[in-house]
């Protein structure tokens, strides 16, 4: 049973569950799991890449074992209308490893990770502060992380 782009049904569910817990098992091990056919998993995992639910995989890391020992969400304050200038800058900051839009007090949230205080100072005050349409920051230092997934 196709569903139509952005819906998913229950099987998509497990299957996206699965994929988040283990991106890296084979689809016989998550046909298993998710009691289907390696045909049919395969079959339903390209349908949600080509649908865009599935957007790419990757690896995730510890920080600290990675070396990056200071991590901080950053809030932005923008001008009016400053937004799309401002998102293109903070695309090209390599230290900066999420980006959201947001409503209420500020405007952009970001999560940046550095080797220390010093190198998440620098990025702070000489990349993120300087940009063309950026008003404000306010940084939250992150003294522990605890992933979920």
């Amino acid at each position: 049973m196709a569903t139509t782009p952005g819906r998913i049904d229950a099987v998509d569910e497990l299957i996206l569950a699965e994929l988040t817990r283990d991106g890296r098992q084979s689809v016989t091990a998550l046909a298993q799991k998710v009691h289907i056919s390696r045909a049919h998993a395969y079959a339903r995992i390209n349908r949600l890449q080509d649908d865009g639910v599935i957007t790419r995989y990757s690896a995730v890391i510890d920080p600290v074992l990675a070396g990056l020992r200071s991590s901080a969400y950053v809030t932005l304050k923008l001008r009016q209308h400053g937004w799309r200038e401002v998102r293109e800058a903070l695309s090209t900051i390599p230290e900066i490893y999420h980006v959201s839009l947001v409503g209420g007090n500020f405007d952009v949230l970001l999560l940046v990770r550095a080797r220390d205080n010093q190198d998440l100072r620098r990025v702070v005050f000489d990349h993120i502060q300087p940009l063309p349409g950026v008003l404000d920051t306010q940084t939250f230092v992150i003294f522990e992380d605890l992933d979920t997934r």
